[in-house]
């Protein structure tokens, strides 16, 4: 049984959506659209979407900013999560997370391997973690692999994640 009201499930959860490319404009950034049709459809509310380069200080701006404000509940972040070079955004972001969410990369990582790329899936360096009272996620760049972590683990937990986060305050 559920310990989080029906009306806390209801809630619209404030989302910033950042899109790590050197590539992708918001014409052509089909994974950070996915996010925020996905997100709206299931009833949450898009408070910001960004596109940055591969670059650690980018990345940490935005991360730093929406973490200072209270409006935002989650961040969700897809690119730069691979093994490549320029895939920065997991060393970026993981410095501020209060706590890591182990499950959700490990998941992930599952999924993928069973639904999607086979063992291409231990490439993958998705995670999540909170960041005080906030949800960090941290996706791949394919489209697919957003569509995966948004449909079958992050939208049907975000209500439970930003409740436990949150339920000291009531």
């Amino acid at each position: 049984m559920s310990h989080i009201s029906g009306a806390e499930k209801k809630k619209s959860i404030a989302i910033a959506v950042l899109t790590v490319s050197d590539t992708r404009d918001k014409e052509t950034d089909k994974s950070g659209g996915t996010i925020i049709q996905m997100a709206e459809s299931a009833g949450h509310h898009i408070v910001d979407y960004r596109i940055r380069t591969d670059e650690p200080a980018e990345i940490s701006s935005n991360v730093e900013e929406w973490i200072g404000n209270e409006g935002i509940e989650a961040i969700i972040i897809t690119g730069g999560s691979g093994i490549g070079f320029r895939d920065v955004t997991i060393e970026t972001v993981t410095p501020y997370f209060t706590k890591a969410i182990d499950g959700f990369g490990e998941l992930f990582r599952y999924l993928s391997y069973t639904e999607d790329v086979g063992s291409k899936a231990l490439l993958s360096r998705a995670t999540a973690g909170s960041i005080d009272e906030k949800v960090l996620f941290a996706l791949p760049g394919s489209s697919k692999a957003v569509k995966l972590a948004m449909e079958k683990l992050i939208l049907p937990e975000l209500h439970h994640i930003v409740h436990e986060l949150t339920k000291h305050r009531k």
